[in-house]
């Protein structure tokens, strides 16, 4: 069983994590910071859950985008600038507010920018992990993302409370834009090894497509983030309307507000100890399960027991039960996402995750503001338990076996014709000559076949066979243009995808034969 604090043990990871931890402190500072400061507010309810709203919104807009950017462009490089540009908003953000310059819709313009850098931020560093730890520290380091978080979670809002009710809001913008420094300082002294060059490099609109079809064609990704709606949807409640619970419920100031996050910080920290043990014991539709029984009861408990030690208490555990599903599902993607798609696929999942959570919160507070805030959370306990009820019928597999590393294996095409990069559509066919005896398996086969090519890049596939022979089977598949079907020649094919052709094969009486038709109006 691998430690969970294994992955500390890799300087460069051990430098970033501290340096993400100290974005994070700042981040939820800024969270609080902001939220205290139109608590009072007429309609605070609106005003609190739009803060959350806005923080999430650019991720659900630019996340995907970003995905494709840091997939595209060096890592390292779109971080360290995003860094000096939330740097520069959150000092102005300061600066303003200590000046009693802030009134809610500007407050909202400036956290609605400083969501835009997360959006910018979070698929890069996501995609970095796989990076800078081994394979199998993999979920280790993804809990360890989630103690970063959550030790955030636990330190950021108790000191923001302490300096609002003391100081104000316009110190805790001041350490949020301090921690982008912190983050860009270590960035800096990061030398990420040399990368091989893209020798066909996408532009935005072609990888925006291809990323997106991944997804599409990836039953396992779907089935992923159909989980994380389902979870963040209803569990969205607490961090968008926390706040009121803390002020209207129980009577409590900026510091204890500040506690409550603490207590699902805390919680949190003791999951991602126990989750080295919780994987062991438990499967994944086990722990959505428990997950969503443990969460959905602490909702219930925050809704009618007006007590500030039971509602304390039970935020613990629900920060355990949302560290343990969240880690598990961002661990599951990790492993199986190839590195030519993983920005691009934690863009997607960042879009859900925020989509959820801002859409959540949204509606979690017109439900307060209609009904009731006892209202809102009961509703929300009752649709996380019917969520956690459909894992009867979608189920999650594991997929640590799953070999996804790149795999080069076609041979180099050549032509007669040799196609400008951007020509297609280029339609792909293969030929192969099947036993009766196989017919029925090598199709089954090739149904398995088919998304591979759909994931890596085809944009119509089908299988014909032959009337007059009917051994004859032929495959035919459409990628956009010749640059995209030569990066599947190149690097986009994973270990799991020569496997599942290698079956194909193996059911024919040899290799298929390979051709390659450009458009007839295609002058060379």
């Amino acid at each position: 069983m691998t430690s969970p604090w294994a992955p500390l043990r890799q300087p460069v990871f051990r430098v970033l994590w501290v340096a993400v931890l100290a974005g994070n402190v700042g981040t939820w500072m800024q969270t609080v910071g902001a939220q205290w400061l139109v608590v009072h507010e007429r309609d605070a309810a609106t005003w609190v859950s739009l803060v959350q709203t806005v923080t999430m919104l650019p991720v659900l807009l630019l996340a995907l985008p970003s995905g494709a950017l840091a997939d595209r462009f060096d890592r390292r490089r779109l971080l360290l600038t995003t860094q000096v540009a939330l740097f520069a908003v959150a000092s102005a953000l300061t600066v303003l507010t200590a000046a009693d310059l802030m009134p809610p819709p500007l407050l909202l313009v400036f956290t609605f920018l400083l969501g835009v850098g997360q959006a910018l931020t979070l698929p890069a560093w996501q995609a970095v992990i796989p990076e800078v730890v081994s394979r199998d520290e993999l979920p280790s380091a993804s809990a360890l993302g989630a103690v970063n978080t959550n030790l955030a979670r636990s330190a950021g809002p108790a000191v923001a409370g302490l300096l609002v009710a003391h100081v104000g809001s316009a110190a805790v913008f001041g350490l949020n834009a301090l921690s982008f420094a912190v983050f860009a300082v270590a960035l800096g002294w990061w030398r990420r090894p040399a990368q091989v060059p893209d020798s066909h490099p996408e532009h935005l609109g072609s990888a925006l497509r291809a990323g997106g079809r991944y997804v599409r064609y990836s039953p396992t990704v779907r089935l992923l983030l159909l989980r994380v709606v389902l979870f963040v949807l209803p569990g969205s409640v607490v961090w968008g309307l926390l706040p009121l619970v803390a002020h209207q419920e129980l009577g409590m100031g900026a510091s204890g507000y500040g506690i409550l996050l603490a207590a699902l910080g805390i919680g949190a920290i003791a999951g991602a100890l126990l989750m080295p043990r919780i994987r062991e014991l438990l499967s994944p539709d086990q722990l959505i399960v428990a997950a969503g029984i443990v969460y959905g009861g602490a909702l219930v408990v925050v809704a009618l027991v007006p007590d500030r030690f039971a509602v304390t208490a039970v935020l613990v555990a629900a920060g355990l039960a949302w560290m343990a599903l969240v880690s598990r599902m961002n661990a599951t993607l990790q492993l199986f996402l190839p590195n030519w798609v993983r920005a691009r696929g934690f863009g997607i999942y960042q879009v859900v995750f925020a989509g959820g959570q801002a859409l959540g919160a949204f509606a979690w507070g017109q439900v307060t503001s209609l009904f009731s805030l006892k209202v809102a959370y009961l509703a929300a306990a009752v649709v996380m338990l019917a969520g956690t009820a459909t894992v009867v019928w979608w189920p999650v597999r594991e997929v640590d076996g799953t070999d996804r590393s790149p795999a080069i294996y076609w041979a180099e095409p050549h032509l007669m014709l040799e196609p400008h990069l951007g020509e297609g559509p280029v339609l792909v066919t293969a030929v192969y000559q099947v036993d009766e005896a196989n017919a029925d398996a090598f199709r089954a086969a090739m149904e398995q076949l088919r998304g591979s090519r759909q994931r890596t890049g085809a944009t119509r596939w089908g299988l014909f066979r032959d009337g007059e022979d009917p051994a004859k089977f032929v495959e035919i598949y459409q990628v956009p243009t010749w640059a995209e079907h030569l990066r599947q020649h190149e690097g986009r094919l994973t270990q799991r995808d020569e496997s599942v052709e290698e079956r194909a094969v193996a059911l024919a009486r040899g290799p298929a034969e390979v051709t390659h038709l450009l458009p007839a109006d295609y002058q060379h």
